[in-house]
C-alpha cells in the first residue's frame, strides 16, 4: 500500500512538470514538436506512464 501512494506521488509530479514545461512553450514551438495547446494533458498523461 505505501509503495502504491509512492507510485501515484511520483507520477502525479512528473505529470504535473511533463504539463508545466509543455504549457510554458507557444504554439510555434509545440507545431514544431507536432503537437497542438489541446494536446499537452494527453502528451503529458502518457509521457508519465510510459517511465
Amino acid at each position: 500500500m505505501f509503495a502504491n501512494l509512492v507510485r501515484l506521488i511520483r507520477d502525479w509530479k512528473r505529470y504535473n512538470q511533463s504539463l508545466s514545461e509543455l504549457s510554458r512553450l507557444g504554439d510555434r514551438e509545440l507545431a514544431d514538436i507536432g503537437i497542438s495547446r489541446s494536446d499537452i494533458q494527453r502528451v503529458a498523461w502518457n509521457a508519465t506512464h510510459q517511465h
